[in-house]
């Protein structure tokens, strides 16, 4: 039985988390600066190679061109359905009120 990896490639961890399609989609956004990692007081731009660990957070723009927030959690050994990808994070923003889109 093997132990848990304490870290994870940014590239890996953003595609096991199902943030984007691909590790080379994951791999461009992070090429493009698109990504930043906080750990304790610093805050940095994140690279494909740069280590995620568990209680890392990282600010990037999704596919859906939403800006997301999210607390790494756990970094997974495998692309799972998503409902173990969820698992992986914690989500630092609110939920969207669909009632406060101003459709009435």
């Amino acid at each position: 039985m093997s132990a848990a990896p304490e870290r994870c490639r940014a590239d890996v961890w953003l595609w096991r988390a199902r943030f984007f399609k691909s590790r080379s989609l994951a791999t461009a956004a992070l090429n493009a600066g698109a990504v930043r990692l906080a750990r304790g007081d610093a805050v940095k731009r994140a690279e494909p190679a740069t280590a995620v660990l568990p209680g890392d957070a990282l600010v990037f723009a999704g596919l859906d061109g939403r800006v997301r927030s999210v607390r790494v959690l756990a970094l997974g050994s495998r692309r799972g359905p998503p409902a173990e990808a969820q698992g992986l994070y914690q989500d630092l923003q609110p939920p969207l009120d669909d009632d406060a889109s101003g459709s009435s």
